[in-house]
């Protein structure tokens, strides 16, 4: 019986449906007892070493699972799971590991990379393993890539690992173990769970190998292949290396029946143009917009419905035409459309849910079963943003962020976004001159879940400025010149993008409640505070740029990404192809994010990344 251990992590339900949908059945380990019943163990995980080691100690798994380990039965351990077998780990140095391997887990270096890493990378094999290897451990032809997450890493060099190394992996200078094999221990720092294909193959193989019943012989041993000249895999490490990541987004509200779909914002209005039906005076009324980000829904613009000229009644004493609202966009189902973006590529899916998550998101239960449905049969990571923040149902009861986002993960996501609430986090921060409280949405998921599964959403708009002495001295950080090249890409010509009266300058103005309601905080302050709290990558919109597919607002890209030394994920402006490969060749950014034209087929994510690898980019292939 395959059983797997669950200590209160997120993104064990991925796992679960990875297996399902492999045809598997299987228990959780629910008890000490079920450890010892198991004839093989997979151990997922998403989260922080101490906190994982912590749930494994309260539950009493720890002596058990070494017994386990030590009887010779099957263990896979994923990210985590594979993290647990070692001594101990920088990331909490007073929790011991289990000291299957004798070495320690160590933090990545941030000076030439972004920290978590988050993206496809390749496996390179640190062994000679040969064709039978590869096969035993679903390990393709080399060209595969697999998605990695995480802060900290086992350094490929230390004493200790080079025993039990399966497979290396490169992340900007420095190597470090992707995977682990020794007797009867499988590890992975990778999620195949969350690897499309290429990872699912290698969790069908060990549960092949594993399994008797299916003609399964057991583990193949490769740590007694010999292993392969250091020059040979020092060059198929640069060959694979770290991907851009092209990421889809599904706006999700209910529609006026109650529905819920997809949609897409022009300029953050979500509901169908009526310009015949829509007077001058009403346009210029400036009705409240909606965001893509995590906010409730502004109040809706009524257009007058069009009459004919043959029954429009002269009677100044008669009522005036009939109101009605325009009808929302309507672009699809959302598990539908995350299924077809899954088929057709994507390397994320983003749920941003711009209307529900009133005050119940625990409560919201069409939204986590668009959650729970999508991640039967997506395999890439999950976003999922709208309401991850303390809320009070009707009855009384309290819930926190940190409750409404294990919900979450517990039905498949694999990271929340925050929106406005982080804003509000962040002025709390600056006001208490850095100080941090503990108490915010952010600080308090990232502390339990890690760092890579905090997204924060922004929504900065630019503020025109004709010289920098027009910008208040506080937010001077956050101006650009908008005649000038890139800070960091200075020979990369760019063009000129002024202000609509010439400015020459501008600066980043934060917002909340979707764009509506601005703030007395910049972009950069936001960025390097969310930082601070403890988020582990930015969703970088655009007020500017959303709806208007003319491209990236790179300047901002670039500005925030200088910023700081979590990932920056480029969103809002997209219209064609040659606007990805513009984004990664002049900002560092490590994914851009569309929705509309995706949505609409105006540009298939296949022809994304068919010209991102034509210009030399690299990306997942499928």
């Amino acid at each position: 019986m395959l059983y797997l251990l669950d200590y209160g992590a997120g993104n064990v339900a991925s796992l679960a449906n990875s297996v399902r949908k492999l045809g598997y059945e299987f228990k959780w380990v629910q008890t000490p007892e079920d450890i010892d019943k198991a004839d093989r163990i997979l151990f997922p995980g998403v989260g922080a070493f101490g906190s994982a080691m912590a749930g494994l100690r309260k539950r009493g798994f720890v002596e058990p699972l070494k017994a386990y380990i030590a009887s010779g039965r099957p263990y896979m351990g994923i990210c985590i799971g594979m993290q647990a077998l070692f001594e101990e780990s920088d990331e909490s140095p007073e929790d011991k590991g289990l000291g299957i391997i004798p070495a320690k887990v160590g933090r990545f270096s941030s000076a030439d990379k972004s920290v978590p890493c988050m993206g496809y990378n390749g496996a390179t094999e640190r062994r000679d393993i040969g064709d039978e290897g590869r096969e035993a451990y679903g390990l393709g032809d080399g060209g595969d890539s697999y998605y990695f997450v995480h802060s900290y890493r086992v350094d490929a060099t230390q004493p200790g690992v080079e025993d039990w190394s399966l497979t290396w992996t490169q992340y900007g200078d420095e190597k470090y173990v992707s995977s682990v094999q020794k007797g009867n221990v499988f590890g992975t720092q990778f999620h195949p769970e969350k690897s499309g294909a290429a990872g699912l193959a290698v969790v069908e193989a060990w549960l092949r190998s594993t399994d008797p019943t299916k003609g399964g012989k057991g583990m193949l041993d490769t740590s007694v292949k010999p292993l392969r000249p250091i020059t040979d895999v020092d060059a198929d490490l640069v060959r694979k290396g770290f991907t851009k990541r092209i990421v889809a987004c599904l706006d999700v509200r209910a529609n006026d029946d109650g529905d819920l779909v997809v949609t897409k914002g022009d300029q953050y209005d979500v509901r169908e143009a009526d310009d015949s039906a829509t007077t001058a005076d009403e346009h210029a009324s400036g009705a409240p917009e909606e965001s893509a980000a995590t906010s409730p829904s502004a109040p809706v613009a009524e257009t007058t419905l069009p009459t004919s000229t043959s029954t429009v009644s002269s009677d100044p004493s008669a009522p005036p035409p009939a109101k009605r609202q325009r009808q929302v966009r309507n672009l699809g189902k959302p598990v539908d459309l995350a299924r077809r973006y899954y088929a057709e590529g994507a390397d994320e899916v983003a749920f941003l849910n711009i209307t529900s998550f009133r005050s119940c998101p625990l409560h919201d239960q069409p939204m986590l079963d668009v959650i729970r449905q999508a991640a039967e049969t997506v395999f890439v990571p999950l976003t999922i943003g709208g309401g991850i923040r303390d809320t009070t149902d009707p009855d009384g009861t309290s819930r926190s962020a940190l409750e409404v986002a294990g919900t979450y993960f517990r039905c498949g996501a694999d990271k929340v976004s925050i929106g406005s609430d982080a804003v509000f986090a962040v002025e709390e921060l600056l006001a208490a001159d850095g100080a941090k409280s503990g108490k915010s949405g952010i600080e308090q998921i990232s502390y339990a879940y890690g760092a890579q599964a905090v997204v924060v959403s922004f929504d900065p708009k630019r503020v025109y400025a004709a010289s920098l002495d027009d910008i208040p001295a506080v937010h001077r950080p956050s101006a650009v010149d908008l005649s000038a090249p890139l800070a960091s890409t200075p020979d990369t010509p760019l063009r000129a993008d002024l202000g609509p009266k010439g400015e020459q300058f501008c600066w980043y103005q934060c917002t909340v409640r979707g764009g509506r309601e601005t703030r007395d905080i910049d972009v950069v302050q936001l960025a390097q505070g969310v930082e601070k709290l403890g988020a582990g990558e930015i969703l970088l919109n655009s007020v500017d740029k959303d709806g208007s597919k003319s491209g990236f607002d790179c300047r901002l890209v670039d500005l925030v990404r200088r910023s700081v030394g979590i990932p920056v994920v480029a969103s809002s402006g997209a219209g064609k192809v040659d606007d990805f490969s513009e984004v990664f060749a002049v900002t560092d950014v490590e994914a851009a994010l569309a929705a509309g034209i995706f949505h609409r087929k105006e540009v298939p994510i296949e022809d994304v990344k068919a010209h991102l690898v034509k210009e030399g980019v690299k990306v997942r292939r499928v």
